[in-house]
């Protein structure tokens, strides 16, 4: 078969499954990220079958994915919801921070991976997945609930410290030292003070330049400045997944709305990709001697989090059941924990352990999630007794 026809027939067949997964996936009412890690797994290295023909579209399709994924996050939220949202809630993302980046770093040290390996296991165990947490917020109809402002702040606050983290992982995973790390923080911090000005008072000329009535220009004018953003954060080194980040905070009012909708699919079929690609370069024969420790981590950090969710809503006066409803709602990780093992493992500078590690973890962890947010009012209910939602 002619080179271009078994790259066309193996990404055919990898977009139909990648499909015939997020179905199985809905049936479950889980997120199909799992799904997609696991069908990874068992067409990469060491799987049922190897995928040869499509690597180099992969690759730069996982790239596109990341960079898709940090945008639309970016434009869920506006440069004043996300001061007021730290302002409001930088006690509670610091308790978070050094009660869920703990555990990770800990492994990363036990498992003898060093300062870098605890940097990145620290960082895939921390961070909460926002788009699991926001699908499962809205099925359980809990929008409207007086415990999740704390779980978006809360939210917010690591999206936030991703673009400080990310910059400092990047440069570590280089080679740079210390001085680079301290070099690369600085300029995230100015980029992201930059970025933030520029949002509050120009965020209307930015969207006003990229918005478009017309979808497919619109779908143009709002990729084409992902990418390009991406692109030279990347060369300043300050992370494409930051840029894309940031550029999305610019972004508001229609335009971002406007944007939303036209780049959902996009980022479906990309990230989904990236996913896919993480699980490929995985070889699952590695995944069962660290299985253990994966879920050692999801237990200490399913009541890690649980610990911070709740603590944080009882501080603004919530009840228990909304409090344990807040701690459980933060449970999930993926997307971001992916990107940061991505980046480790794309960078060489980690064990292949902790690919097969992180994989496990987010196994398990974006399957727990969505299962600890649905069954946690009842428990609460029948633990505590019954009082009325707050």
């Amino acid at each position: 078969m002619a080179e271009s026809a078994l790259a066309l027939t193996e990404l055919g067949a990898v977009f139909f499954a990648l499909g015939l997964l997020a179905r199985v996936a809905g049936k479950f009412g889980v997120s199909p990220i799992p799904f997609y890690l696991l069908g990874g797994l068992a067409f990469g290295n060491g799987g049922v079958l190897t995928l040869g023909g499509i690597d180099e579209f992969t690759e730069l399709a996982s790239e596109i994915g990341v960079v898709l994924l940090l945008l639309l996050l970016g434009l869920e939220y506006t440069a004043t919801e996300l001061v007021t949202g730290l302002r409001r809630s930088w006690m509670a993302g610091i308790v978070d921070l050094v009660l869920n980046f703990a555990p990770g770093a800990a492994v990363g040290l036990i498992l003898g991976w060093g300062g870098v390996g605890a940097l990145v296991l620290g960082g895939v165990t921390y961070i909460s997945s926002s788009g699991i947490v926001a699908k499962v917020l809205t099925d359980l109809g809990r929008l409207g609930n007086r415990e999740t402002p704390v779980v978006l702040s809360i939210l917010v606050f690591e999206d936030l410290a991703m673009a400080v983290y990310l910059p400092i992982l990047t440069t570590v995973l280089m080679g740079a030292g210390l001085l680079g790390g301290l070099e690369a923080l600085a300029v995230s911090l100015l980029v992201v003070t930059i970025v933030l000005v520029v949002a509050l008072r120009y965020g209307g000329f930015v969207s006003a330049v990229l918005d478009c009535q017309d979808r497919e220009v619109m779908l143009l004018n709002v990729l084409g400045a992902a990418l390009l953003v991406a692109g030279i954060a990347s060369e300043l080194q300050v992370s494409a997944a930051v840029g894309a980040f940031l550029l999305g905070i610019a972004i508001s009012g229609s335009t971002a709305m406007n944007a939303t909708r036209v780049l959902e699919p996009l980022r479906d079929l990309f990230a989904a990709m990236f996913f896919v690609v993480f699980g490929l370069a995985t070889d699952p024969a590695t995944i069962p001697p660290v299985l253990g420790w994966a879920v050692v981590l999801a237990v200490v950090t399913t009541c890690t989090k649980v610990v911070t969710g709740a603590w944080a809503a009882g501080r603004q006066g919530i009840g228990w059941p909304g409090r344990l409803r807040a701690g459980a709602a933060l449970v999930a990780r993926g997307e971001f924990s992916i990107v940061i093992a991505g980046l480790a493992v794309a960078a060489g500078a980690v064990e292949g352990e902790l690919a097969a590690l992180a994989t496990a973890y987010v196994l398990l962890m974006a399957i727990l999630g969505p299962v600890a947010a649905r069954v946690v009012e009842p428990l609460a209910r029948t633990t505590i007794g019954r009082k009325p939602a707050l």
